[in-house]
């Protein structure tokens, strides 16, 4: 009789850890779950930055070609004076 019962004891205290285990087990894979979806919130998120930031890029490239043109221009002008008067009035504006 007293087998019975240790044998029962010990019985229950595995089927306390089985269940534990499992329960661990099930909130790892939750987490895992939860983890990948915030990488996909993440991810989509930063996708819908992409064509902002091309257009800002657009804008920059137009702000960037005009800025070459002036500098070009000036270094031309600078490059052409003969004088230092024609330098000075090139280097002016």
């Amino acid at each position: 009789m007293v087998y019975f019962v240790i044998l029962a004891c010990l019985v229950a205290a595995i089927l306390v850890w089985v269940v534990f285990i499992h329960n661990r087990l099930v909130a790892m894979r939750q987490q895992v779950k939860n983890a990948w979806h915030q990488i996909d919130v993440q991810l989509k998120r930063r996708h819908d930055l992409i064509p902002n930031m091309v257009s800002t890029v657009k804008a920059y490239l137009q702000h960037e070609q005009t800025t070459l043109e002036l500098v070009t221009a000036a270094r031309g002008k600078a490059m052409a004076a003969k004088s230092v008067q024609d330098s000075a009035t090139a280097e002016a504006g």
